[in-house]
């Protein structure tokens, strides 16, 4: 009997604390939502932190191949590589015979007839002398001293006549003289940069790979 008396008594002690929690809880809500309203009246309550997006390198890569895809080709006029203080002009001869393509040579830089033009997929190939001689007579054979200097992600700018094309340095190595001949890559848009002292020896060289970025019309 003093075992159930007891119990009963736990249970009703049990529903009073339970009750004053209740009641806490519903005070404590109560005070909550009229602290709220005052700063949400005073424009004190934080705005919602939203997600910041991630950007999407896939879409900017196929945003640039479909803006340098429906570009017309042009031939390159002008090479600039503020890294080295280089720049040169570019002649764009038709044919591959050497003694035109030197005689190209002697007056800057040269594009090779068959690599890609400015704005086509392919490799835009281009070939200047080197030396470093005290005295050199033709500023020419000075065209692409220092490229052997440059180094990955410097920016390379190449001009047509009517927009700017942007290249980031991927690979700048030394080629022998027994090695193969630079590749004519179909794929992609690459330009590649050689030293070169005539197109009809075999001679070290160094040479330049590059990515282009972006291209962007000139100002008229």
């Amino acid at each position: 009997m003093v075992a159930i008396t007891q119990t009963v008594q736990l249970i009703r002690a049990f529903g009073r604390v339970y009750d004053k929690k209740w009641s806490f809880l519903a005070s404590f809500l109560v005070m909550f939502a009229v602290s709220f309203s005052a700063l949400a009246s005073l424009d004190l309550v934080p705005d919602p932190i939203e997600p910041v997006a991630k950007e999407d390198t896939n879409v900017v890569s196929a945003a640039l191949v479909a803006s340098v895809a429906s570009a017309i080709p042009e031939n390159p006029i002008r090479v600039l590589i503020p890294e080295i203080k280089l720049d040169v002009s570019i002649k764009n001869p038709d044919s591959t015979s050497i003694k035109v393509l030197d005689e190209a040579l002697n007056t800057g830089a040269v594009r090779y007839p068959t690599s890609a033009k400015l704005g086509a997929e392919g490799n835009v190939i281009l070939f200047g002398h080197s030396s470093y001689l005290p005295v050199v007579n033709n500023e020419a054979y000075k065209a692409f001293n220092g490229i052997q200097d440059l180094k990955k992600g410097d920016e390379i700018i190449v001009y047509s006549d009517t927009k700017k094309y942007v290249y980031s340095v991927t690979q700048v190595a030394k080629a022998d003289a027994e090695s193969a001949a630079i590749p004519l890559t179909k794929t992609g848009h690459m330009l590649t940069l050689a030293t070169c002292d005539s197109f009809g020896k075999k001679t070290d060289r160094f040479v330049v790979v590059a990515d282009l970025v972006g291209s962007y019309p000139l100002a008229s």
